[in-house]
């Protein structure tokens, strides 16, 4: 029998300052190994780029949102089976990995709830002024797109100035999603780490939206 290697949450984080994040190549992989794209997906948050039809559904606040009430959950939620894929990169040593991060203060949750239920969601890094995007999930229309709308509002309301969304793909097109390479990135990278930036989670969703729509700082 193998031996699995055992890795420290404190090398994710170095790995994310070096533009370097982990995947396992499947749910029941033993391991995991760390990529660095020569193209990396990058989203727009100083204006963040909100579709109008989602700016018009944010308005109406169809859903309850919250950060960090339940991120195992969350988690969980993006490594289940979907229709498009039975499988996952997630598997249970990323999830250890990254739950530990939560504890530690650098990986978050978007939370959105329907009628007290957990339906949708995402999770991420936060390190300066880096947000670094890891997955997302939706068990009703709309729920994983309201959570990176929050995402992208709170972003740009703490003065966060990098949105790492690693691949660039069909469903991130319609936020403004970015193709850079590998030496813009770092080049951003290094600025947005070294930045002072805040979650600001004490501030309610609500006065961020609002900020938003104030300030005029969204494109569609």
């Amino acid at each position: 029998m193998s031996q699995q290697f055992v890795i420290a949450p404190e090398t994710i984080i170095q790995a994310y300052t070096l533009g370097i994040f982990p995947m396992a190549a499947s749910k029941d992989a033993e391991d995991i190994q760390f990529f660095q794209p020569d193209i990396r997906g990058v989203l727009p948050i100083r204006p963040p780029h909100i579709p109008k039809r989602l700016q018009r559904l944010l308005r109406k606040q169809p859903f309850e949102i919250h950060w960090n009430q339940n991120f195992p959950a969350v988690i969980d939620g993006c490594a289940a089976p979907r229709s498009d894929t039975q499988d996952t990169w997630i598997n249970p040593q990323i999830r250890r990995l990254y739950i530990s991060l939560h504890m530690l203060g650098f990986a978050h949750s978007v939370e959105v709830y329907e009628e007290g239920q957990l339906v949708g969601g995402l999770y991420g890094v936060a390190i300066g002024g880096a947000f670094f995007g890891e997955s997302m999930f939706s068990r009703v229309s709309n729920a994983s797109k309201i959570a990176l709308c929050h995402l992208m509002a709170r972003l740009r309301y703490g003065n966060f100035k990098l949105l790492d969304a690693q691949f660039v793909n069909d469903h991130l097109i319609q936020f403004g999603i970015e193709s850079i390479d590998k030496d813009d990135f770092q080049k951003q990278l290094e600025h947005a780490i070294n930045s002072k930036a805040s979650l600001d989670l004490d501030v309610p969703e609500s006065i961020i939206l609002q900020s938003l729509w104030q300030d005029n700082n969204v494109t569609s």
